[in-house]
């Protein structure tokens, strides 16, 4: 018909329409990315702050802060992409075999790095930066070898690739927490040192938790690994930018005949503050294992009602998280110099908290005890880092800390298992109540432990003299023992026969010219003229 637009014209007026939607789609998508592009700027502007704050960038604390991101981000992903369904793809009665072999396998790569590593670490102070370096580097190619093992089912290569990405993880922790001393700022403790990088790490873990699961759920846990190598290989080269005083001269290669069982006799003897410190965080990892492992199957067994179990056991998640979180930026916000009594105070708060929790228990009574468990375990741990750090010297800080880790993660494992027996037969009231009878006994036992302590460092009160106004007599070897002491109405005459009367002149002997060189040790010592 005349009026109606010709073919042509219909497709070119399609066609400017698509042209518009094109450009407005690309103008839309334009604007997008430079608001995420201002917005990425602006949070990178906001942490680059925080991390350097307090002279943090000067000292090169801000640099580590941000390498330990990184590695938190790579091991997140590797952990999401390796996850299995070792507690959830098996009945209840079957699924605690497998549980506690987990916790024992647990305490493998601890084994490792306590003899062998740390000792390492200590002999290469010079190379730290490119121990730390490696750690990351090795980790990102073990990564590329455990994807091609999950894309074809490689059991024989995923198993030993995964455990060694674990102790290299191990390694870099140790290796971290021994070169944080060297670039402490004077302005900044290091309980909150401490606490900036591991938020720095909890941050990073939770940004790359979902990234890693959205990931393996589209594209497959393979690229998932192939991005955490990418991951680690940056952070490998990152880490070789460290400041340089972060390295310090080596051990020495020949240790004299002696000087092994020397260190290990000085490894094992820590001194009372670390000693104390170890217990307290030991006892706080038992608590923590316990909870773990005890709730879980308390929620499996339909013994804790209120929710349906996936929700029960995602509450209780994002409950240990936030209390790992508040433990964190605790010790950031704290500035105590004094960690030891963190450390105590915190075993307190558990012991009392799960006291309330079995009195009152119930679904947000366990939500309670998680997030004390994991603030606990946060914080405690940050106070321990500290006390090891200033307590320890450099020669066996590494092997220190190799070694504390190795018991704490005992502890943990031994908390686990005790979970596992007790969940059972024993209710949720029980197990928390003998749990804080155990916490308040231990709490108990340290404070007395303290106390004594205490006590015996306090120096004697020197005893009075005989005599009025006699001062004390000193030998080479310290003050002389006045021997028994006179009765008291013999007192006088006997002090006084023994003096020579200074009014009464006698002859000059054959050894008064070397009276002013008499040896104090080697006879009878003049005695003092009375003050006044």
């Amino acid at each position: 018909m005349d009026g109606e637009p010709s073919v042509w014209e219909r497709l070119r007026g399609a066609g400017r329409a698509v042209a518009n939607g094109a450009r407005a789609t690309g103008h839309g998508l334009g604007m997008a990315g430079r608001s995420a592009g201002r917005a990425g700027r602006a949070v990178g502007r906001a942490a680059r702050r925080i991390t350097h704050a307090d002279g943090a960038g000067r000292t090169g604390l801000a640099h580590l802060i941000e390498l330990t991101a990184v590695q938190s981000l790579g091991d997140a992903l590797v952990t999401v992409s390796l996850a299995g369904t070792l507690l959830f793809g098996l009945p209840v009665d079957e699924a605690r075999g497998p549980v506690a072999l987990y916790l024992l396998l647990t305490m493998i790569p601890f084994a490792i790095v306590a003899p062998f590593v740390g000792p390492a670490l200590d002999r290469l102070r010079s190379g730290r930066r490119f121990v730390i370096a490696g750690t990351l580097v090795a980790r990102g190619l073990l990564c590329w070898g455990m994807a091609s093992a999950v894309q074809y089912e490689d059991a024989i290569t995923l198993f030993p690739a995964a455990f060694g990405v674990l102790v290299l993880s191990k390694a870099y922790g140790v290796s971290r927490a021994a070169v944080m001393p060297s670039l402490l700022p004077a302005d900044i403790a290091l309980v909150t040192a401490n606490s900036r990088v591991a938020l720095a790490s909890l941050v990073a873990a939770g940004v790359g938790a979902p990234v890693a699961a959205g990931l393996s759920a589209w594209i497959g846990p393979e690229w998932t690994l192939r991005l955490a190598m990418v991951v680690f290989l940056a952070g490998g080269f990152y880490a070789v930018r460290l400041p340089p005083h972060v390295d310090s001269p080596d051990a020495p290669a020949v240790e004299p005949r002696g000087s092994r069982k020397g260190k290990w006799r000085t490894l094992l003897n820590v001194g009372p503050v670390v000693a104390e410190s170890l217990r307290a965080n030991a006892a706080i990892r038992v608590y923590s294992g316990f909870l773990v492992f005890f709730l879980i199957f308390l929620v499996r067994d339909k013994h804790l009602p209120g929710l349906d179990q996936p929700v029960t056991l995602g509450v209780l998640v994002a409950a240990a998280g936030m209390g790992a979180l508040l433990g964190t930026a605790t010790g950031a916000l704290i500035r105590s110099r004094t960690p030891h009594v963190i450390v105590l105070l915190t075993l307190g708060l558990a012991a009392v908290a799960t006291g309330v929790a079995a009195w009152f228990f119930g679904l947000w009574a366990a939500v309670a005890v998680a997030v004390v468990a994991a603030f606990a375990q946060a914080l405690g741990q940050l106070a321990l880092d500290a006390i090891v750090q200033h307590e320890i010297g450099e020669e066996v800080r590494s092997s220190t800390f190799g070694v504390s880790e190795a018991l704490l993660q005992i502890a943990w494992v031994f908390g686990g298992l005790v979970g596992l027996v007790f969940s059972l037969f024993a209710g949720g009231t029980a197990g928390l109540a003998t749990l804080a009878s155990v916490l308040g006994l231990t709490l108990l036992w340290l404070l007395v432990q303290r106390r004594r302590r205490v006590r015996a460092s306090r120096p004697a009160k020197p005893r009075a003299r005989p005599g009025p106004g006699l001062a004390t007599m000193y030998t080479d070897a310290g003050p002389r023992d006045p021997g028994p002491k006179p009765d008291l109405e013999d007192e006088t005459d006997t002090v006084t026969s023994t003096l020579p009367d200074p009014d009464v002149p006698r002859d000059p002997g054959p050894d008064d010219e070397d009276d002013d060189r008499l040896d104090p040790g080697s006879g009878p010592l003049t005695a003092p003229r009375p003050l006044g």
